[in-house]
């Protein structure tokens, strides 16, 4: 079997590529040292194709993609309360995450996939005010220079 150099050159890429990515790892917390119903961090700038594992560190919780608020085309995702889930994220844009039974409570998170977007993102109507206000603090906090 003969490999041409652009096969080869394909599988190096390829590998090189997985090789780079990352895992993040996310806590659900029902009390952090500030707050309670809490991811933490409650924000990440992650490459496409990092990973992030969200970790039930205390129970009660998941993580699921809040509706309205993941790029065009992204597939949503929803865990399994007291369950730890992995996810890829490939497409750049920004995430909102969500803990299904708490997000009355504020229990959201953002996560931006690349290089932020120049146009602020356009929160989904709808939210519960705690959870409204924590990403737009959120949000805030990452437009400081």
């Amino acid at each position: 079997m003969r490999i041409t150099s652009l096969t080869l050159l394909l599988g190096v890429t390829l590998l090189f590529s997985t090789a780079q990515a990352q895992t993040h790892e996310v806590k659900m917390l029902t009390r952090s040292a500030t707050a309670g119903m809490v991811f933490d961090p409650d924000y990440l700038q992650i490459a496409p194709g990092d990973t992030v594992k969200f970790v039930p560190t205390q129970s009660g919780h998941n993580a699921a993609t809040l509706p309205g608020l993941l790029p065009d085309g992204a597939v949503p995702f929803k865990g399994n309360i007291n369950q730890e889930i992995e996810q890829t994220f490939s497409l750049p844009g920004l995430y909102g995450i969500q803990c299904t039974p708490h997000l009355a409570m504020g229990m959201v998170m953002l996560i931006q996939v690349g290089e932020p977007a120049d146009l602020p993102a356009v929160l989904p109507a709808g939210l519960p005010s705690r959870a409204l206000d924590r990403l737009n603090a959120t949000l805030a906090q990452q437009a400081r220079p």
